[in-house]
């Protein structure tokens, strides 16, 4: 498998700078992760965006979709903010003969107590067992974008209730 990441910003990218006590995205981390777990498969990382997902625009998924496109790879990782990752993904439906999965965390890849390294490792064994289309890895779950919400209370992705 050759995987090509497309990071976006989000929470998974923030680092917290004391001198003016807020976070801000900085550079993507998912690259460093993957480093450390000496992976079995060859992997790209292309830096796209910088942003919290609050402040993606339909601009921001319009150049999503064509780095999904315009990639060589059959298998993309994306990693995304949490609070639009569901409209991001369901921007990038359609695309035929890729597997697309997003991820992100509820806290910076840099917490020791981060989601981030679950996340990852668990988009990329999805990348691995599903069919083409696109799909969110959250929470320990896998979602399809039509049937995935982001749950502010319980700080989970869930499927709605049928």
């Amino acid at each position: 498998m050759k995987l090509h990441i497309i990071t976006t910003g989000g929470t998974i990218d923030k680092v917290y700078f004391d001198a003016n006590s807020e976070y801000e995205i900085g550079g993507p981390v998912v690259g460093q992760v993957l480093e450390r777990m000496n992976p079995s498969f060859e992997f790209e990382v292309s830096g796209l965006l910088q942003k919290d997902s609050l402040e993606l625009t339909d601009e921001d998924r319009a150049l999503i979709r064509n780095a999904v496109e315009q990639s060589t790879s059959e298998t993309i990782l994306i990693t995304h903010g949490t609070d639009s990752m569901v409209k991001t993904a369901q921007a990038l439906s359609g695309i035929e003969n890729k597997r697309i999965v997003l991820t992100g965390s509820m806290k910076p890849a840099a917490f020791a107590e981060t989601d981030a390294i679950f996340n990852i490792g668990a988009a990329i064994g999805a990348l691995n067992a599903v069919a083409p289309g696109v799909y969110i890895m959250m929470s320990g779950q896998l979602f399809t974008p039509d049937k995935v919400f982001k749950n502010y209370e319980t700080r989970r992705f869930e499927a709605p209730e049928e």
